[in-house]
């Protein structure tokens, strides 16, 4: 049923983010992070698994190509290969 979300936000909301979270800052997983924090690194590579991509270049290339989209979808910048 659509809620006004994007499907991958959907699937997204199934994760458990609070234990995410605990465990990120467990062992400082966001410890000088400039760009990219855990979180959103994992939906990233989640929607790379999600959508079959084969390399960074093509994981860049499909982000870029929906960038309208990323903030509906959890991820709140735009990625950069250099930064996969």
């Amino acid at each position: 049923m659509y809620t006004g979300k994007t499907l991958f936000a959907q699937i997204m909301d199934y994760l458990p983010w609070k234990t995410f979270h605990r465990i990120v800052s467990r062992y400082d997983g966001d410890h000088h992070v400039r760009t990219l924090p855990c979180a959103e690194h994992f939906r990233t590579l989640a929607f790379a698994q999600l959508t079959y991509r084969e390399s960074l270049r093509d994981i860049e290339a499909c982000l870029s190509a929906q960038s309208a989209k990323l903030y509906h979808m959890g991820i709140g910048s735009p990625i950069r290969r250099s930064t996969l």
